[in-house]
């Protein structure tokens, strides 16, 4: 992509991040209107152990993701793996694994 791309993408990307941010915004407001709670103990227990378990899902991924890239390296004369590709496959695999660990332990019932 030329450099006349990044910009208009970079700020499409701002005015989402800032409109997201102004939603959430709102929609907190607003429930806090209405008088629901926030936060409560079994919400902030699921919410717990989804992040223990996503931090643990994430940190093996990292392992096995450097485990695999020395291993490609050094043995299989792989060619090296640029490390934007290696950020962007480990923020997806901890944040999917957060949202279906909060998933799987708000429909579990109790913890």
């Amino acid at each position: 992509m030329g450099a006349f791309g990044w910009p208009i993408i970079l700020i499409i990307n701002a005015l989402l991040i800032i409109l997201l941010g102004i939603f959430v915004i709102w929609k907190t407001q607003r429930d806090r209107k209405a008088g629901y709670p926030l936060r409560d103990e079994r919400t902030s227990k699921i919410q717990g152990k989804a992040a223990l378990g996503s931090y643990y899902i994430g940190l093996a991924f990292m392992v096995s993701t450097l485990v695999w890239i020395i291993v490609g390296n050094e043995f299989l004369n792989l060619p090296e793996i640029e490390a934007g590709w290696a950020v962007i496959a480990i923020m997806l695999v901890s944040g999917f694994s957060y949202g279906l660990l909060s998933w799987y332990y708000a429909k579990k019932g109790e913890l």
